[in-house]
């Protein structure tokens, strides 16, 4: 069998969510799993986190339907709310949360008639500018919908835009715009994400969502000593499946993008943009060959890819290769340093990684 593998650490996604709470301890913090939980798998990150965890998130009915059918039973958020009217016999059904952004979700909400009320999230656009009720706007909605019989649980949300940024003007901005609009309304709040749970203590509320720190990644434009308690979760490894010596000046892959400075011996290595890894990967892109730094030598193929391992002497047929995460020795390559090198960021290179490559889960305890 073809040897690239997603590895998933549940142990770290634990440890990651543990993380969160610890940093907003009188907040309850919401698992986002949106997006198959970042590329991770949603039903079995959100199997080892039930038990830990008070609700969830996902952007979409058909994720919160997912996961329902595979024995999920904690409250699962909708965070973009339903996308037509005939959602809402569904989210009754299957016991969801919503998000209600949009005049047109409130009047479809009132016009319904669920057996019992649903807990609404009442989005405010306090920066953001995507969905939202703009600030002088939000009150009146929150009137028609805090003593409706079909809402029940009404809180206010919404989303930064800047919080990764060390810069906190913009950020404090609506961070004083929203609790201002709380205490009016005496309104239980969720804002913080990721980066806001990590580095902005006054943003957290009565809850929080963490979601790519829950996976490992850094979101914060600048490391402080608690991101650097984040675990990987998902190790995406390979191995060599060919080796070949150049002469220098001869080139590699398409285009001949890379030349050899001197002699050099080149792996090949069984992963592609194929499988979901960043075809901009530039020449010096790190990789991990049995847990020694080297680099991307070549553009990326569909299949494949090579990497100088003139400098790498145990490398040969079946070595370990570590694209992102932990290697068996326990070096760790970092899915935001990688993502750096191409010129993206972590979120797009976890959930990017395509179907092809199996998810193969691991854990120590439970």
């Amino acid at each position: 069998m073809r040897p690239l593998a997603a590895h998933i650490d549940l142990d770290a996604l634990r440890h990651n969510y543990q993380l969160a709470c610890r940093c907003a301890p009188q907040s309850r913090s919401v698992a986002v799993i949106k997006a198959d939980a970042y590329g991770h798998g949603a039903v079995a990150c959100a199997h080892a986190l039930e038990s830990h965890v008070p609700a969830f998130a996902v952007a979409c009915i058909e994720e919160a339907i997912a996961l329902r059918n595979s024995g999920i039973s904690k409250p699962i958020v909708l965070l973009e709310g339903i996308f037509s009217a005939d959602e809402l016999p569904l989210v009754e059904r299957y016991a969801l949360w919503t998000a209600i952004h949009s005049a047109w979700q409130v009047d479809a909400l009132l016009a319904f008639s669920p057996s019992q009320p649903i807990p609404v999230w009442l989005k405010v656009d306090s920066g953001m500018h995507r969905l939202g009720f703009g600030l002088e706007e939000a009150e009146a909605v929150w009137q028609r919908l805090v003593n409706a019989p079909q809402v029940t649980a009404l809180h206010l949300m919404s989303h930064f835009a800047t919080a990764d940024a060390s810069d906190g003007l913009y950020f404090n901005q609506q961070l004083l715009s929203l609790k201002a609009l709380a205490k009016t309304l005496d309104a239980p709040l969720c804002l913080a994400n990721s980066p806001a749970t990590l580095a902005w203590p006054d943003a957290h509320g009565d809850w929080n969502r963490p979601g790519i720190m829950l996976y490992g990644s850094n979101p914060l434009e600048v490391a402080n000593p608690t991101t650097q308690q984040l675990r990987p979760v998902m190790s995406l490894r390979s191995e060599i499946i060919g080796l070949r010596e150049i002469n220098e000046g001869e080139p590699v892959g398409y285009g001949g993008r890379w030349r050899a400075p001197r002699r050099s011996r080149i792996a090949v290595v069984a992963a592609g943009y194929g499988d979901g890894y960043d075809r901009h990967a530039v020449d010096g892109t790190p990789v991990l060959i049995n847990g020694q730094r080297c680099a991307i030598a070549g553009k990326v193929s569909m299949d494949m890819l090579t990497v100088d391992v003139t400098d790498i002497q145990d490398a040969a047929i079946g070595s370990e290769v570590v694209l992102w995460g932990a290697a068996s020795n326990g070096a760790v390559l970092a899915v935001d340093e990688v993502a750096r090198y191409c010129d993206t960021i972590s979120y797009t290179l976890l959930t990017g990684v395509l179907p092809r490559v199996p998810r193969r889960y691991q854990e120590s305890s439970v």
